[in-house]
């Protein structure tokens, strides 16, 4: 059986599908992950079929407009630059997704189905699963977490929801218009795919725990929480001599990274990321990612790495420091030490205060209220709450004794048994 997987964005939104994939190939399937030519070694060193989508989302997210938007923390701003984006790369996915498509058995996609998956599907004739990171099933019992924080109550909740998958959909249907048209398909509905979907009775598999968001009583069984789905360091990885001495040589140090989050000026976010450390007396270890986050003349307290494996430094550290990206939350939570969440945009804020009312990080600091004196005092309340740590540890211990890479594979199988 023949699955193709279709996934975008950053690093830490793509991995899970990755890991996905993996647990699926290791059923049996034969399996194809399409998304960013940034991650082709990734996907196949994971032993998984590539299919390219055509475009970095790396050189898209360091230019200088899409720092400045991402920095900026507004939602409706970056949904304009994502349908500018979707503008410039509609024609060239219409030509090369079907193709890559055809002679699916299953079509598992997230986000990417707004951009032309269902439709591609729905020609083919192909079933599809959708599967998510983060809650897009309307509930009565929490707002949609692409929504800024606002006292909805239970009321407004459902609403907050279809208001926000609407707007994804406005952003993104030129590319699934752009689509239908060189199907030779009528255009889509003007209110999108999802009640089609749930017409056809299509699932939804969420990447998360149920210790960390409880799955809402309002779901159907339709939509599945299966547990997270991680990606880990392959057998065969070593890490760097230099960082193992460092981490021998001292206390557990913090981790300081924002991914693939820009900044317009990654020297001050590193100098913020410095004096943090300094002031909360704390050794620490700076992440560059994509860029948003340089330093130099570190003290010898202080180590800068590129890319390291979370799943191998995450458990090491007094505390972990990120923007909140379901990926990033869920290996620091994993890990089982406390989390300081600096949200810039998207579900960021919406993880960092669910971390914050478990009780196993401090209060996320927005991205732009970001200052080396409020960091430095959430350093310090993280690594000295006993009571915190304790109850990071135990969250961390509940995450790892779940299987949401076999859950998952179970529900397909099972989903594909009765077709």
């Amino acid at each position: 059986m023949k699955i193709s997987m279709v996934a975008s964005g950053s690093r830490g939104d793509v991995q899970p599908y990755i890991a996905l994939g993996q647990g699926l190939k290791h059923a049996g399937y034969d399996v194809r992950l399409l998304t960013s030519d940034d991650f082709e070694t990734l996907v196949t060193d994971a032993g998984l079929a590539f299919g390219s989508m055509g475009q970095s989302i790396e050189t898209t997210l360091q230019s200088d407009d899409w720092r400045k938007v991402t920095e900026s923390g507004n939602f409706v701003a970056i949904l304009g630059k994502m349908r500018g984006a979707m503008q410039d790369g509609a024609a060239k996915l219409a030509r090369q997704m079907p193709g890559l498509l055809g002679g699916s058995d299953l079509i598992v996609t997230g986000m990417p189905g707004l951009t032309g998956v269902f439709s591609i599907a729905d020609k083919l004739n192909i079933p599809v699963i959708q599967a998510y990171v983060f809650p897009f099933t309307p509930t009565n019992e929490f707002p949609s977490p692409l929504v800024p924080k606002l006292p909805f109550g239970r009321a407004l909740n459902r609403l907050s929801f279809q208001v926000m998958r609407q707007m994804l959909w406005q952003s993104f249907k030129l590319g699934d218009t752009t689509i239908r048209r060189a199907l030779g398909l009528a255009k889509g509905s003007f209110w999108g795919p999802y009640q089609a979907l749930q017409a056809k009775q299509v699932p939804v598999l969420y990447g998360y725990s149920r210790h960390v968001l409880p799955r809402p009583s309002d779901w159907d069984a339709l939509n599945q929480v299966t547990g997270y789905w991680f990606l880990d360091a392959p057998d065969d990885w070593r890490p760097p001599a230099d960082l193992v001495d460092f981490l021998n040589a001292g206390d557990p140090p913090v981790y300081i990274g924002f991914g693939s989050m820009g900044n317009r000026n990654p020297a001050a976010a590193g100098q913020i990321a410095l004096e943090a450390l300094q002031r909360s007396g704390q050794r620490g270890i700076l992440a560059s990612g994509w860029g948003g986050l340089q330093a130099s003349d570190l003290p010898a307290t202080v180590q800068m790495v590129a890319s390291i494996p979370h799943s191998w430094l995450f458990p090491q550290m007094a505390a972990v420091v990120h923007h909140g990206g379901a990926g990033t939350t869920a290996a620091g939570l994993r890990a089982g030490v406390p989390s300081i969440i600096i949200p810039f945009f998207g579900d960021q804020p919406f993880w960092g205060q669910r971390v914050a009312t478990l009780g196993v990080g401090t209060a996320p600091i927005p991205r732009k209220r970001l200052t080396s004196e409020r960091l430095g005092q959430a350093i310090r309340d993280a690594v000295s709450d006993s009571a915190l740590r304790q109850r990071a540890h135990a969250l961390g211990q509940s995450i790892r004794a779940e299987d949401g890479i076999a859950q998952a594979v179970a529900y397909i199988q099972q989903h594909s048994a009765r077709r």
